[in-house]
């Protein structure tokens, strides 16, 4: 693309993507109050809240069952344009889930710089850009949340430290990320060494051109992306931590599909994805007190939706279901208590879009040797209804 070309076009997407922020993906239209300041420059505000109810039954392990009220997110963003080149994004956070002290926190703050549809650099506290699920609008999903555990990586979670360099080709059907940052970053690793990330997709047909992905576009538009990923660490850990010997290397790699099609009968919509996360077993060997249970990880997850073609009674109406197989490989003894098995069907019901919505999602967690003694290690039900508000 032409650089006179990029810059005409490049004024619309630093308004989409200063309300898309690459935290959440957000369309411009769920984007709040804009301020501009001169030609070029502008400051977008974002408020965002998910207050879930949520029941957890242990009765099929005859442990006590629990009740939460928690706001799940809640967030205030600051997104925007310092001309056609540069832009930011800040994002507080203020929720989590049950049991969080809901403090403050910068949850996001980094710049962009966009050069060319073909090159551009994210640099500070940003979304890693290693999974598919991870990389979907926390704001925008098909199902109620991501996967617990598979969609972020052990040591880098769902966001890191560092920059990234990305871009779109072939008319933005193929894009592309190169990311170095942080990584595990505390004293129990045995060397200091950044952590690298390569992603890239492939989209049939209409492209999926932002930093962030969709769960479900809602009918507008006809999507199937195909993605692969790798990431790695090397020294993240040692096998043997009381010694400090023998350091081992993180790697990991991912592939994912997105298939979305708009028909006359209703919107139709289904993904998935498979991991693996690769530290050689650590995991059942002598590591220290903060390696994490995902370390050694491989599983899969398989989503789909349906959306009725019209409105049901006030606002649209689309259900959902997902199934999601967990080996993390962590054995006491002879037994692998942490192995399990989701399976969940909900509905989304769209007041106006995804700026006002209602979900319902049952759960059933299963796991392959329930703990006799850890309630989240044995098998339990779970019921959660949200509310979701975006201004």
């Amino acid at each position: 693309m032409r650089l006179n070309a990029f810059i005409a076009k490049r004024k619309a997407w630093g308004a989409l993507l200063g309300g898309i922020g690459l935290a959440c993906a957000a369309p411009v239209a769920l984007a709040g109050p804009t301020i501009q300041f001169g030609e070029q420059g502008s400051l977008t505000f974002t408020y965002a809240l998910q207050a879930w109810a949520q029941n957890v039954d242990y009765s099929a392990n005859n442990r006590v069952s629990q009740t939460d009220f928690f706001l799940r997110r809640n967030r205030l963003a600051f997104s925007g344009q310092f001309n056609d080149y540069i832009g930011f994004y800040a994002q507080l956070e203020g929720g989590g889930n049950p049991g969080a002290d809901n403090k403050v926190y910068f949850r996001d703050s980094y710049l962009t710089f966009d050069y060319t549809d073909e090159l551009r650099f994210i640099i500070g506290e940003f979304k890693n850009t290693f999974s598919r699920e991870n990389l979907e609008a926390c704001l925008e999903p098909l199902t109620m949340d991501r996967s617990e555990n598979l969609a972020y990586t052990p040591f880098g979670g769902t966001r890191d430290k560092g920059v990234a360099m990305w871009g779109n080709l072939l008319d933005a059907k193929l894009q592309y990320r190169l990311m170095v940052a942080q990584g595990r970053d505390d004293g129990n690793k045995a060397s200091d060494n950044p952590r690298l990330t390569a992603r890239m997709h492939y989209s049939f047909f209409d492209p999926e051109y932002n930093y962030g992905y969709l769960g479900t576009y809602l009918g507008t538009a006809k999507v199937f992306t195909v993605g692969v990923a790798y990431d790695q660490q090397s020294d993240v850990v040692y096998a043997n931590y009381p010694m400090r010997h023998d350091p081992q290397d993180y790697k990991a790699w991912t592939v994912d599909a997105f298939f979305e099609y708009p028909a006359a009968s209703g919107v139709y919509t289904v993904s998935g994805a498979y991991f693996e996360y690769d530290t050689n077993n650590v995991s059942n060997k002598m590591p220290d007190a903060n390696f994490p249970v995902s370390g050694d990880l491989k599983g899969h997850y398989v989503k789909a939706g349906y959306m009725f073609p019209d409105k049901v009674g006030f606002g649209r109406l689309q259900f959902f279901a997902r199934n999601e197989k967990s080996d993390y490989g962590i054995k006491t003894g002879i037994a692998e208590y942490h192995d399990r098995t989701w399976n969940s069907i909900g509905a989304n019901y769209y007041l106006d879009g995804q700026k006002l919505k209602l979900t319902f999602e049952i759960a059933d967690i299963s796991f392959d040797t329930p703990h006799p003694v850890t309630p989240k290690l044995g098998d339990y039900k779970q019921a959660t209804l949200g509310l979701q508000f975006i201004f």
